[in-house]
């Protein structure tokens, strides 16, 4: 009995001390209760899950036998889904229409959630368990704390109970007392431990921002001046205001060409057109100069990667084609009233190299209707820059050296007339007629020739009537003076009363030297090129007995001085010296050749094209036999190309053919080769280098000759 006693002493110094209070008595019955309903709960569910289960089958259940219940059925599993759509399409910007899309989204998620784990090596993850070691020591330190006074106290405890186990009985009843005090208080609170923060809970957090104070800021203009005006329209009030547009018309008419009165009662009897331009307000044309701007700048957007081509594009690919080339096509020029003729002529214009003139027609004697003189540019190639028609065909054209606005064009008709550019018209500025001498055949050649010493301009034609005509330009008239006349040998006809009648040769191209100046040849419809003078004109200073057929163009070389080439009919271009009867290179490019052009930037490439659609470019110095580009330019059987011509400075050719269309290509690198610069010497170029380069190949082909003759 003392020993309970002094436990229970023990229990009531200990609760206010701070250690670990012993549950009340009363409170034990209580939990017995709770287990036994807990046993009780638990019996009844095992007890149900315990029982037979009888198993509830559907009526329409298929039965199975044994065999059939172990046979495997495989089910290839595969990434596709099946629910996902196979018929999207998206809207494609740069073809501007909806196309499907080859590819679709294959995946399909089932569940997803947002977790809040981090990494323990991340920053995040430091911080986190910085901040756990450090809320856990605090802690441990007062647990210890604690530890260390129930321990003491213990010990006084065991002391005292010795010394008071007489007067335990004296106390008995107060502690019993006290026992009850002690259940009816609260217990001492405990401290709390400090446990990590679930990291796996979403909390919401929000924070606000100051928001920026709002500051406007505005200009105000000067408002534009407006005025009211009010008028009354009449008719006598639109009758003078006509009138007095017309004085306007007729006194500038009158400042700007005071000195051509004569050529203007021509031009009234003529009834002579008048262009949009000249018939249209000083409004319009005021604006007209911005509108070409902004349709060039419309047009370099459009054609852009045309444009970057011409600029900077150099095929690669010709290291690896043995010194062949290719031709890369760039615009193609077409106009819609030139669809049903001809390009019978192109031509180059000397200062601005950028603008090239066509001639329209047509080669079929059967089917002759109007001409047509355009002039495109490369900056604009949707529309011409200058459009001007003509009641004949046009068969030639050339443009003047010094003054590029001047153009002589030959007509079928056997007319020559000269256009100038300046002159806001649609019909040339001179032209010729039965009474100033004009060819009876057409003109199929023009040439600017240099002023008369009495600074007249000058030009000369030549025709299939076989006069080759002087044309000069005195007083706003065109007179002519017949050069020479092509008479063909042996051909000597019986007219009536035994006259004699010579018939004349029919000249279809020529040609002037140049540097030699009063050097020219002619080439003629019965194969034969004549060397002529302009000081004789009855003899020819020599014959070249050249083609089977008309020869359909000759050019001199345009480096040196007795070299020149010829193509004809009769599928073969020739290569002669001046001083030999017999050509130097002979080529048979299977076709009928309509025409052949020098390159300006080498004394050894020139192009040829012919009928069936191809072009031809030849470099002497690189391979004397054969083409280093034969490329189909027209597709189409019924087209044929007619006229090339090489542009003065950039790379570039400008083709044409029977449709009407002009085709500008780019030539490769192989096609215009020149000399490679080695390291410590310097590459000579100039005219003096081309003539060498020329005259090497030359000797080579004289030189069997010599040794032949030895």
């Amino acid at each position: 009995m003392p020993a309970k006693g002094g436990d229970k002493q023990r229990q009531s110094q200990s609760g206010p001390s701070g250690g670990k209070a012993a549950p009340p008595r009363p409170a034990k019955p209580i939990c017995k209760k709770r287990d036994e309903d807990a046993s009780t709960d638990l019996g009844e569910g095992v007890d149900e899950w315990t029982a037979v289960k009888t198993l509830v089958k559907p009526p329409d259940q298929l039965e199975l036998t044994e065999a059939e219940l172990k046979e495997e059925f495989t089910r290839v599993l595969t990434a596709n889904n099946p629910h996902a759509p196979q018929n999207i399409v998206r809207y494609s910007f740069k073809e501007r229409a909806y196309k499907p899309i080859g590819y679709v989204d294959q995946t399909a998620i089932h569940f997803s959630l947002n977790g809040n784990l981090i990494l323990k090596d991340s920053d995040e993850g430091r911080r986190q368990s910085v901040k756990s070691a450090v809320s856990e020591k605090p802690s441990l330190a007062s647990s210890a704390v604690i530890s260390e006074e129930t321990e003491i106290k213990d010990e006084e405890g065991t002391e005292d109970t010795q010394a008071e186990g007489e007067e335990e009985a004296e106390e008995a009843g107060t502690a019993e007392e006290a026992e009850a005090a002690e259940a009816e208080e609260p217990p001492p609170p405990k401290v709390k431990e400090q446990k990590l923060a679930n990291r796996f809970n979403f909390i919401e957090r929000a924070s606000k921002t100051l928001n920026n104070p709002l500051r406007e800021r505005a200009c105000q203009s000067e408002p534009t001046p407006c005025k009211n005006f009010s008028a009354t329209a009449n008719q006598w009030e639109i009758y003078d205001a006509y009138m007095e547009e017309l004085q306007k018309m007729e006194k500038s008419k009158e400042k700007e060409k005071p000195k051509a009165q004569i050529a203007k009662k021509e031009e009234k009897k003529k009834g002579r057109k008048l262009t949009s331009l000249e018939s249209q307000s000083d409004d319009i044309t005021k604006i007209s100069k911005a509108a070409k701007i902004m349709e060039r700048m419309v047009n370099q957007n459009i054609f852009d990667d045309i444009a970057q081509d011409f600029k900077y594009f150099e095929d690669a690919s010709d290291e690896y084609r043995d010194q062949k080339g290719t031709l890369l096509p760039l615009w193609k020029f077409q106009y819609d009233k030139t669809k049903r003729l001809a390009v019978t002529a192109i031509s180059w214009n000397p200062k601005y190299k950028d603008l090239f003139a066509v001639g329209y027609g047509s080669y079929d004697f059967m089917k002759q209707s109007h001409g047509m003189l355009l002039l495109y540019t490369m900056k604009n190639p949707s529309f011409p820059e200058y459009v001007f028609s003509s009641e004949s065909g046009i068969m030639c054209l050339d443009i003047h050296n010094d003054q590029p606005y001047l153009m002589a064009v030959g007509f079928y008709d056997g007319n020559v007339a000269i256009y100038n550019l300046k002159k806001a018209t649609s019909q040339p500025s001179y032209k010729s007629s039965a009474k100033s001498g004009k060819h009876t055949d057409p003109v199929w050649q023009v040439k600017w020739q240099k002023d008369d010493m009495d600074n007249n301009l000058n030009f000369f034609s030549v025709s299939s009537d076989g006069r080759i005509v002087s044309w000069t330009l005195v007083k706003n008239e065109l007179v002519h003076t017949d050069v020479i006349k092509l008479s063909a040998e042996g051909t000597t006809m019986q007219g009536p009363e035994g006259l004699q009648l010579q018939t004349l040769g029919c000249g279809t191209s020529f040609d002037f030297h140049k540097k030699i100046d009063y050097l020219f040849l002619v080439g003629t419809e019965e194969g034969k090129i004549y060397k002529c003078s302009k000081c004789y004109s009855s003899q020819f200073l020599d014959v070249f007995e050249a083609h089977h057929m008309a020869v359909d163009s000759v050019s001199w070389n345009p480096y040196h001085l007795k070299v020149f080439i010829s193509c004809s009919s009769d599928w073969t271009v020739k290569i002669w010296d001046h001083t030999i009867k017999t050509p130097m290179f002979i080529y048979d490019l299977h076709s009928a050749v309509g025409d052949v052009a020098w390159s300006p930037y080498s004394s050894t490439v020139f192009a040829a094209v012919t009928t069936d659609g191809k072009a031809h470019v030849f470099d002497l110095s690189i391979n004397k036999y054969e083409a280093l580009c034969t490329q189909i330019v027209v597709a189409k059987k019924k087209n044929k190309i007619t006229h090339i011509q090489f542009n003065p400075v950039y790379p570039v050719v400008i083709i044409g053919d029977e449709r009407g269309h002009i085709t500008c290509l780019k030539l490769s690198p192989n096609l215009r080769k020149m000399p490679k610069e080695k390291k410590g010497q310097v590459v000579k170029k100039g005219p003096e280098v081309e003539i060498a380069k020329l005259d090497k190949l030359l000797n080579l082909m004289r030189e069997p000759e010599g040794t032949a003759g030895k």
